[in-house]
């Protein structure tokens, strides 16, 4: 049987990882600059995850949310601890798509109303809602456009404020910092007003964190660079490390009922294991101090490239812009350099997403590569 053909793939085989460095069939050695979609946040094959993983699927890997399970309450606990969002409650699934999916779905349960304003270039998943909120009409098909949603610019807080009166909006969604649609970013009185505007119509918040949570802007959450209270949090990608999991952390003034969100898989016994295992690995080895630190390094290293126009995003979800498609450049650094880095829809732009365990060497080596391939553009 013939895989769905919905992937244009690199002719690379990865077999192995190891911290920053994934490993082929041919045994040659890669950079991960990509962390696949920014999932991997402490390293691959990291031994806290590995031993947590093995630990746990040696005793039970998986039960339902028929029952109790006390991991699942000690991953809320810890997750409460490090990310400073006091008593916000936790609904665990197992993707960044799902959970924007149960976000939407609550705020529209809680205020009655359906439509949803989103921003161009935002990506929010591919379920249903999600991608019916996901700035991109080749993936959203007939049976998602069903759903009611405005886009708007980012910074256009007149237009939010227009539509927020209209009084139909159950939640307004945006990423802090935008990852598939370029890295662009909206302003701080932009966000602030937004929050406090959804206060005042009764409209669901939804910061979507799963690419910019979990340590990767310098802040556990790139909300939290901001004065502004999301009413949902949404959270997967680097929440596992590669293990599929994902959540929403829910604001404490929303009340829960019996069956309002549901799920088969999600917070199993070995997802919870691996969201431990992430957490208490990015307090021990202070992984978002390294985040701020490396981040200030890469971009004053950018700096000095004047091929590069722009530097964008923030902490390790960073691109490097340039005044030319980039795709040939990033085929170049995989098969000539052997580093792996991302696109966006921004077709001149390189994505940056290294787990967050990058050293001053990895970039080092990175510019190097990089130095060596613009040679040929």
């Amino acid at each position: 049987m013939p895989l769905f053909d919905v992937y244009p793939l690199y002719n690379v085989t990865p077999v192995k990882g190891k911290d920053i460095f994934v490993y082929d069939d041919k045994g040659i050695e890669y950079l991960d600059l990509y962390g696949g979609h920014a999932v991997i946040s402490i390293g691959h094959s990291h031994p806290n995850y590995v031993n947590a993983i093995t630990n746990q699927v040696s005793s039970l890997g998986f039960y339902s949310n028929a029952i109790q399970n006390p991991i699942q309450v000690e991953l809320a606990k810890r997750l409460e601890e490090v990310s400073a969002c006091k008593g916000y409650q936790l609904f665990l699934c197992n993707s960044g798509a799902e959970a924007n999916e149960n976000a939407l779905k609550l705020a529209s349960f809680k205020t009655n109303k359906s439509r949803v304003i989103a921003f161009n270039n935002g990506f929010h998943g591919r379920t249903s809602a999600a991608v019916a909120v996901t700035d991109n009409p080749s993936i959203n098909a007939p049976i998602n456009q069903q759903h009611k949603v405005t886009f708007l610019e980012l910074n256009d807080i007149d237009g939010v404020k227009k539509e927020l009166e209209k009084g139909d909006v159950c939640a307004v969604i945006l990423e802090f910092i935008q990852g598939v649609g370029g890295l662009d970013q909206g302003t701080s009185d932009f966000f602030e007003k937004v929050d406090a505007l959804c206060k005042a119509n009764n409209t669901f918040f939804i910061a979507d964190e799963v690419q910019s949570g979990y340590g990767r802007s310098g802040k556990f959450f790139a909300f939290q660079h901001y004065n502004v209270t999301p009413d949902v949090i949404s959270i997967a990608k680097g929440m596992g490390n590669g293990f599929p999991v994902g959540g929403i952390l829910i604001h404490p003034k929303i009340e829960a009922k019996y069956g309002m969100l549901g799920t088969t898989f999600g917070g199993n016994h070995l997802a919870c294991a691996a969201g431990l295992a992430v957490i208490n690995t990015l307090v021990e080895e202070q992984l978002i101090k390294n985040v701020n630190f490396i981040s200030n390094y890469f971009i004053s290293e950018a700096s000095k490239i004047p091929q590069i126009k722009n530097v964008k995003g923030r902490g390790l979800m960073l691109g490097l812009e340039f005044d030319f498609d980039v795709s040939e450049l990033r085929k170049n650094l995989i098969y000539q350099h052997h580093i792996f880095t991302g696109g966006a829809s921004n077709k001149k732009l390189i994505r940056i997403l290294p787990p967050l365990t990058i050293t001053k060497v990895h970039v080092d080596a990175f510019f190097v590569a990089l130095k060596n391939a613009l040679l040929n553009f």
